[in-house]
């Protein structure tokens, strides 16, 4: 009988965020010299994620917070809500060559999408590829695709346990067989296409030495190769390389005639980029020799290739004009960095664009919200698509030589639909639309705007029920980004809304260091300016307080990547302002994360330690070297993936050791560590709505007013 209480008031303790006994994270002499300041990385064990100890403790962790986690009273019914808000046919925008069309389906709980093919859209799909064949645990997904030019080849990467590192495979699928071709060591490439269809384009890497290399080394220097079906990848040709810049990032494509290969060159993930083509000839056979001719090659702006028409490359820039502009270069005249002005820049973003029936289709960012409008090349006519709501074009699609335009459109309370527009008549319906139990007329969805501590404006959307109360007494999920010119636009996810729905409201707040605005509003919050996006995020959180959606206690926030970085300085710079907090595959020690896989390639956005005068800023800001014990921080969630190659799980290990460390008080401070996973993309459906019920139950049931009274 006491055993059976003890074990009681254990769960309950455990349920109620009690006192927990945190595994004992050794400490180690470990100090770096950054020209003459010294910093201790006492954890720096826990990077080796291979280790004996490092595993050993990630087992300890899990056994702490998964019954935790089990035992939280609202897991279930998040669990269930977003199961059934999930349970919904949804489609990706088809995509036409060859005479074939592409497009992938999910049934609604396959852990993966299947890939189908039809001659024409009204007949019965055929299964080009179901990754849920591939795996018993739906860990292997598929990233890069491509179809040949007669449209009978189907080359597709395969990416296993959420690793960036992709394997090529090739689909005959005249006759349904695989090729015995594979390519490996490819990973943030693109595929291009001969004219014969006899082979391909793609970037790789050198093979590591090792396993430990793969996972987390930083990457050699990458290569574009070409590949002749039916030939083992040792007789790949090198087609171009750039030994002068390893950490360059290199992607090439196609044009539709197979004419040019068009190479792109990424300084990083800087906003800045050169363009290369290399004239193919118009032989079926590619030719391979002679040198890759500069098209843009300054590095003075963002180039992004659209299609050529006519021997004339089109394309988006950001190049003296910071909310992009079209403009078009003639590769018959090999004039570098000389381009005749299609569409001139707008007030607002002109967030992408594409060639469909000889128009270009643009689509532009007002205000966080899509606006989509078809232009003729020479940048004169103009007609708007109308779009069925407030909220965003996920995706356009379409042929250059065929009227038929796709698009995805979804808003915080609309599932992706996809629509069917021609670019010539002007009509357009409903391809492809869910059928989920949504009553929108429950619901309503705002976007305020609110000044940042230094008086910039910022907008943010709010979604919750229409009976909601703003007395202070709701529970907010807030979540941001504000990094590498991503926009965070209107989105359906069952995760927020299951939230929602239980009475709880959902805030999204368009911070600086995203591409909402441009590039102003991109630089405005990257390297020694970072700090504007924290400073926007908690402006957010305390305007939600002072219009009493919420108070403090009954606050979350969440962010994943460059948003697990948000969370991670927020809650160390502001502790008192947030009733749960949950940084989620996060960039948390800002000295070295550059050491690691592609982490170089943020150096654009964060700066590095290695330069005295980045060392400065990033000491001040850095989640992990701002800990201070004896601080209560708020009950604290933090995730991960063991097989994370992009931002490294050593990053959540030594920020979740530190923290746990120097608690103040009784709030929980946990890290939930996922097996079999990587940074997110590719993630099984059933993994993605585990770790979203973990991460929904533990925010709201630490922010319930009771548990706001216990602390």
């Amino acid at each position: 009988m006491l055993r059976a209480l003890w074990l009681l008031v254990f769960i309950s303790g455990i349920a109620m965020g009690g006192v927990l006994k945190y595994p004992i994270a050794k400490k180690q002499d470990v100090v770096d010299d950054y020209s003459g300041t010294k910093v201790a990385d006492p954890y720096r064990w826990l990077e080796n994620t291979d280790s004996p100890e490092t595993a050993a403790w990630v087992k300890e962790e899990n056994d702490l917070s998964q019954p935790y986690l089990d035992k939280l009273p609202d897991r279930e019914d998040f669990h269930e809500r977003m199961t059934k808000l999930l349970n919904y046919e949804r489609y990706s925008t088809p995509y036409w060559i060859g005479g074939r069309y592409i497009y992938q389906k999910n049934d609604g709980l396959q852990n993966q999408s299947v890939i189908y093919t039809v001659k024409t859209l009204g007949d019965t799909p055929q299964v080009v590829l179901d990754p849920n064949q591939l795996s018993k645990d739906g860990t292997v997904s598929v990233g890069i695709e491509d179809l040949s030019n007669d449209g009978r080849f189907f080359a597709y990467g395969l990416e296993a346990s959420g690793s960036d590192w992709t394997e090529i495979h090739v689909k005959d699928l005249d006759s349904g067989q695989e090729l015995p071709d594979v390519i490996n060591w490819v990973k943030f490439s693109d595929l291009g296409w001969s004219k014969d269809s006899s082979g391909f384009f793609y970037t790789r890497y050198p093979q590591p030495e090792n396993e430990t290399d793969q996972k987390l080394a930083q990457l050699g220097i990458p290569s574009v190769y070409y590949h002749r079906l039916g030939h083992p990848q040792s007789e790949d040709v090198l087609v171009y390389q750039r030994t002068d810049a390893p950490r360059w990032f290199l992607s090439a494509t196609t044009s539709k005639d197979s004419r040019y290969l068009i190479i792109d060159v990424a300084q990083n993930q800087e906003n800045k980029n050169a363009i290369y083509v290399k004239d193919l000839g118009d032989a079926a056979q590619p030719k391979l020799d002679g040198e890759a001719q500069p098209v843009f090659d300054r590095f003075d702006g963002k180039y992004w290739p659209i299609a050529v028409v006519g021997g004339r490359l089109f394309l988006r820039t950001d190049k003296d004009a910071p909310t992009c502009k079209i403009v078009s270069i003639d590769l018959t005249k090999r004039a570098a960095n000389q381009a005749d002005e299609v569409v001139p820049a707008a007030k607002d973003l002109l967030e992408d664009a594409a060639v469909v029936g000889g128009k270009l289709v643009l689509n532009y960012l007002v205000d966080a919200k899509n606006q989509l409008k078809v232009v003729s090349l020479d940048g004169h006519s103009s007609t708007e698509v109308p779009l069925p709501a407030l909220g965003s074009i996920n995706s356009i699609s379409g042929d250059q030589d065929r009227p038929e335009l796709f698009y995805s459109f979804t808003s915080f309370l609309y599932p992706a639909a996809i629509f069917r527009y021609d670019v010539e008549t002007g009509k357009g319906a409903v391809f492809r639309k869910p059928s989920i139990e949504i009553n929108a007329d429950e619901y309503v969805t705002e976007q305020i705007f609110y000044h940042s501590k230094d008086g910039t404006r910022v907008p943010m959307f709010i979604v919750r029920r229409k009976d909601s109360k703003l007395d202070g007494s709701n529970q907010v999920f807030l979540t941001g980004y504000g990094g590498f010119d991503v926009s965070m636009k209107p989105f359906f996810s069952a995760g927020y809304l299951a939230w929602v729905q239980k009475g709880g409201i959902f805030a999204q707040p368009n911070l600086r260091g995203g591409g909402e605005y441009g590039r102003e509003w991109h630089e405005g919050g990257t390297r020694e300016h970072k700090q504007n996006v924290f400073d926007d995020f908690i402006a957010a959180a305390e305007t939600l307080i002072d219009l009493r959606y919420t108070t403090s206690k009954r606050l979350s926030i969440t962010g994943k990547s460059n948003g697990g970085l948000l969370i991670g300085a927020c809650m160390t710079q502001r502790p008192d302002l947030f009733g749960a907090v949950v940084p989620g595959v996060g960039v948390l020690d800002m000295l070295r994360f550059q050491k690691f896989t592609v982490g170089y390639a943020w150096i654009s956005d964060f700066g590095s330690s290695d330069n005295p005068d980045d060392f400065k800023y990033l000491i001040k800001y850095s989640p992990l070297h701002n800990i201070h014990a004896g601080t209560c921080y708020p009950p604290t969630l933090i995730t991960t993936a063991d097989h994370d190659d992009r931002v490294v799980p050593g990053h959540s290990f030594k920020f979740a050791a530190a923290l746990q460390a120097a608690q103040g008080c009784d709030n929980p401070i946990l890290i939930r560590i996922d097996t079999k996973a990587g940074h997110g993309g590719g993630k099984p459906l059933a993994k993605a709505v585990d770790e979203s019920a973990d991460v929904m139950a533990f925010m709201w049931d630490n922010t319930k007013p009771e548990a706001s009274k216990n602390r």
